[in-house]
C-alpha cells in the first residue's frame, strides 16, 4: 500500500501546482462564510430575516465534464473547459423571533447543466422541496409541512 501512498501523494502535489488560487475569495454584500471541510454555510440579515445557504462541493462536477477527462481527452491549459461546481444547496429564511424557518432544497438540473458547444452559460436551478422546518435542525422532521415541486405547475 506504500505505492498507492505515494501515488496520492504525487496527485496532491500536481493538484497544488495547477491551483488557480491559494485562499477563498471575499464574500461580498454582507455574507458570512463558515467552512467546515467540503460544507460550507452563508449567512445574511435581509430586512430582519435570517437567510443561510448550506452546500457541500463534494460530487458536485457535473458528469459530462467528468466523462471527458476519464476518456482521455486532455487539452492544453488554455482549451481546458473551465470546472464548474454545481452543489445541490438549501436555503432557510427565518425571521426574527421566530422558531421555524423556510426552507428550500435545490440543485441544478442536469439537463440544463450538459449544454451543447457555443449554448450560453445557465444559472438555472430547480428548488425541489419546500418545507416549514424547526429553526436550526440539520435534519428534516417528517412531521413538518413539507411539499415536493414536482406536483406544481410552475407556468
Amino acid at each position: 500500500d506504500k505505492a498507492f501512498g505515494d501515488f496520492l501523494s504525487d496527485e496532491i502535489k500536481e493538484e497544488r501546482k495547477i491551483q488557480k488560487s491559494k485562499s477563498l475569495p471575499k464574500m461580498s454584500g454582507g455574507w458570512e462564510l463558515e467552512m467546515n471541510g467540503t460544507e460550507a454555510k452563508l449567512t445574511r440579515n435581509v430586512a430582519g430575516e435570517k437567510v443561510t445557504v448550506t452546500f457541500n462541493v463534494n460530487n458536485s462536477i457535473p458528469p459530462n465534464f467528468e466523462e471527458e477527462v476519464e476518456q482521455g481527452q486532455h487539452k492544453s491549459a488554455e482549451e481546458e473547459p473551465e470546472i464548474v461546481s454545481t452543489p445541490n444547496f438549501v436555503v432557510e429564511v427565518t425571521k426574527q423571533a421566530s422558531k421555524h424557518s423556510l426552507v428550500f432544497d435545490c440543485h441544478f438540473p442536469e439537463d440544463e447543466m450538459s449544454r451543447g458547444e457555443g449554448e450560453e452559460e445557465s444559472d438555472i436551478f430547480a428548488i425541489r422541496e419546500v418545507s416549514f422546518q424547526p429553526e436550526g435542525d440539520s435534519d428534516w422532521k417528517e412531521t413538518s409541512y413539507t411539499l415536493n415541486t414536482d406536483s406544481l405547475d410552475w407556468v
